[in-house]
């Protein structure tokens, strides 16, 4: 009789778990996929996991899905798609509980937010995320003069404008 070891059982791949969005329809995720936010975020306090979902009609936005709470999806994007200025010096409090240790291992998205037909992006906030341990947190810049809602335009030729303060 062949016994499974700890080796084992590394090796065996992830189940995939489906779930019905209501926004984006049937979807498979694995545990891996899953960015948990222990800190919730400002406004969503008991909301704790998400997956980070691109859709090809939505290109350069991307939405964090609550897994707590299908009904809540953020779009986001990066900020530096839109403000190429854009500044982000993480504060020493956010590197330590994100355990942030390289450039390359977090990534920064900018929350949106489309109101009364404008769409703002808050640069003060961003959304930190630890590429390596799928761990996230919304953190306030020290010291930035960004606003929560910096309004973004379309230009003529469709690309993305910032609106300074």
């Amino acid at each position: 009789m062949d016994t499974l070891t700890s080796t084992d059982l590394d090796e065996l791949p992830e189940a995939a778990i489906n779930v019905a969005l209501p926004r984006f329809g049937e979807c498979s995720y694995t545990e891996s996929d899953v960015v948990r936010f222990p800190w919730g975020l400002p406004g969503f306090p008991l909301l704790r996991r998400f997956l980070v979902i691109s859709i090809d009609e939505t290109d350069g936005y991307i939405w964090l899905q609550s897994l707590d709470d299908p009904t809540i999806a953020i779009p986001m994007c990066d900020p530096w798609s839109v403000y190429e200025e854009y500044e982000a010096p993480l504060p020493l409090y956010a590197k330590q509980s994100l355990e942030i240790e390289r450039a390359e291992s977090f990534c920064v998205m900018c929350v949106l937010v489309a109101r009364d037909g404008e769409t703002t992006i808050n640069l003060l906030a961003p959304i930190i995320i630890n590429l390596d341990t799928r761990t996230g947190r919304q953190v306030t810049l020290e010291n930035q003069k960004y606003s929560v809602r910096t309004p973004i335009r379309r230009r003529p030729d469709g690309s993305k404008e910032v609106i300074p303060d």
